[in-house]
């Protein structure tokens, strides 16, 4: 007879943390400025806060949800809700008004742990859905409405409460950018983080003596499940809020920082900088990018003059990353925008819209298998279902499988370019930009055009003090690029509109510039 698992052999998230703590108590676990937590006392304050949620009247499987910049503070709140089995609500910042309402009320919000200075902004907001606040004093502003953080951990207990945790529960409910629909909350359980985690600790090779500085979101399921990897680990994590070049390879040269994670726009900042070269970068050892491609000639210098190991990991909210994996042998030696080998712990394949596997070689969709893929849509079984097709989860990539079975990335299906009766990849034209010597960013999307039908559109960020040309781009993307793939107008943006993780919002440039080939009066000739 099939038995529910008992703590003997349970699998839950902060399990992880207390064998770190026990195995390497007095070890530093985490650095935010001039504050030191070693892996006791962080294992300590957690357990205070699972007791504080405990002891003020929420109850296992209660949503609590954060509202924060990367702290302390906001790794302990996570860990602590993660152990006294609650479902951990991480809430993007950028979100006010009828979406964060949405998101709190959603999900039946108990709690909301916010910093004062994002509480200041959305209190209305929060208030309208949700009574009970716990602030983290992180600006040092006054919480009139809520308890402070230290104060909800004064006088708890430093054990771990015990809760019958097991590992199908909902540890998370992580929310996916609402870019084109209302944001669905995707639900992860406790094995899905666990696993992941333990995955991406042997497929990155994150040792114990490895230190890291978490500056992307926590609030995202990248840089979460890189902050959990670590902490799985026991290896070190430097806590930072925002990221700006010197002050990042001032933390790597003062830390001694070895494994790092940054977006591929991030690292040509840090390659530009003029004052990178009087500093010490020489203890990196891994570098990981994600989310955006990285060009060929930057990715040369990068191995050249920062470090040797660059990797590529990719993943969805869905599909807590990482289900891919780009490693550092084939970066340089296999051209293209490569995704990599399917993880450890996940299938991959390549599918048609009827379900059936294509050859090798052959474009389709991406689909994944995996403990790390969603427990469905909190509430949404009919999007969920549609996710679940033929029993494999659908990442929305149109992706094919080269000789060596490795992930090979066409685009979104979403973002497919139709131009000219010839279907053009956006990655494709976007990794030639990025190549361009004198753009920091770009991004490229399809138009609608009387006479294309959608019209190869580049928008454009040039690097600071660099000017040049729309024709200029143009001729560099001829020589690079197939007639039907050459974009037809260069529009030149002082930044791109971007998510708060540093995801590029094509949808809000095709609703800003949805008219922009369009006849400026009746009878006029668009654009070509």
């Amino acid at each position: 007879m099939r038995e529910e698992p008992s703590i003997i052999n349970r699998i839950a998230i902060g399990d992880s943390l207390r064998r770190a703590a026990a195995r390497q108590p007095d070890k530093v676990a985490l650095i935010e400025r001039d504050r030191r937590l070693s892996y006791r006392d962080l294992d300590a304050q957690c357990n205070q806060f699972a007791n504080y949620l405990l002891q003020s009247g929420l109850k296992k499987g209660d949503a609590v949800a954060t509202l924060c910049l990367n702290s302390s503070e906001l790794l302990i709140a996570s860990y602590g809700i993660a152990k006294a089995g609650m479902v951990w609500v991480p809430i993007n910042v950028l979100l006010i008004g009828e979406q964060l309402q949405y998101i709190l009320e959603h999900v039946d919000a108990k709690l909301v742990i916010a910093d004062d200075e994002l509480l200041v902004r959305s209190r209305a907001d929060v208030e309208a859905r949700c009574s009970r606040i716990v602030v983290i004093q992180a600006a040092g502003l006054s919480a009139p409405a809520g308890a402070s953080f230290a104060e909800a951990l004064q006088g708890q207990s430093a054990v771990e409460p015990v809760v019958d945790i097991h590992e199908r529960d909902i540890a998370q409910i992580m929310y996916t950018s609402g870019t084109t629909a209302r944001q669905k909350g995707v639900a992860i359980s406790h094995l899905g983080v666990y696993l992941a985690t333990l995955g991406n600790i042997i497929e990155t090779g994150i040792q114990r003596n490895d230190v890291t500085a978490a500056v992307m979101p926590i609030f995202h399921c990248a840089q979460h499940a890189l902050v959990a990897s670590f902490i799985h680990n026991g290896a070190t994590l430097v806590i930072m809020r925002k990221f700006e070049p010197e002050a990042y390879m001032r933390a790597v040269a003062e830390h001694k920082l070895s494994w790092i994670f940054l977006l591929p726009m991030m690292y040509r900042a840090i390659l530009d900088h003029p004052k990178r070269k009087s500093l010490d970068l020489t203890s990196l050892r891994y570098c990981l990018y994600a989310m955006q491609p990285m060009d060929r000639p930057t990715l040369i210098r990068l191995t050249e003059e920062i470090c040797p190991n660059f990797a590529l990991a990719s993943g969805q909210t869905e599909t807590y990353p990482a289900f891919t994996c780009f490693r550092p042998e084939f970066q340089l030696s296999k051209k293209g925008p490569y995704w990599g080998s399917a993880s450890l712990i996940n299938d991959v394949a390549i599918i048609d819209d009827e379900g059936q596997f294509m050859p090798q070689g052959s474009v389709g969709e991406l689909v994944v298998r995996g403990p790390n893929v969603m427990m469905g849509y909190y509430k949404d079984p009919v999007a969920t279902a549609e996710a679940r097709k033929f029993d494999w989860h659908h990442t929305g990539d149109l992706c094919y499988l080269d000789e060596d079975a490795q992930v090979v990335f066409v685009d979104r299906k979403k973002d497919m370019i139709k131009s000219g009766g010839e279907n053009v990849a956006s990655i494709t034209v976007e990794s030639v930009l990025l190549g361009h010597p004198q753009i920091a960013n770009a991004v490229v999307v399809g138009l609608p055009h009387a006479h294309w039908i959608e019209a190869i559109t580049a928008f454009v960020v040039l690097k600071p003090g660099e000017n040049t040309t729309a024709e200029d781009v143009i001729a560099f993307c001829k020589s690079r690029l197939g007639r039907h793939e050459v974009p037809k107008e260069v529009v030149f943006m002082q930044q791109l509109p971007m998510t708060a993780t540093g995801k590029l919002q094509k949808n809000v440039l095709r609703k800003e510039f949805g008219d922009y080939f369009k006849p400026a009066t009746a009878g006029a000739t668009p654009k070509q």
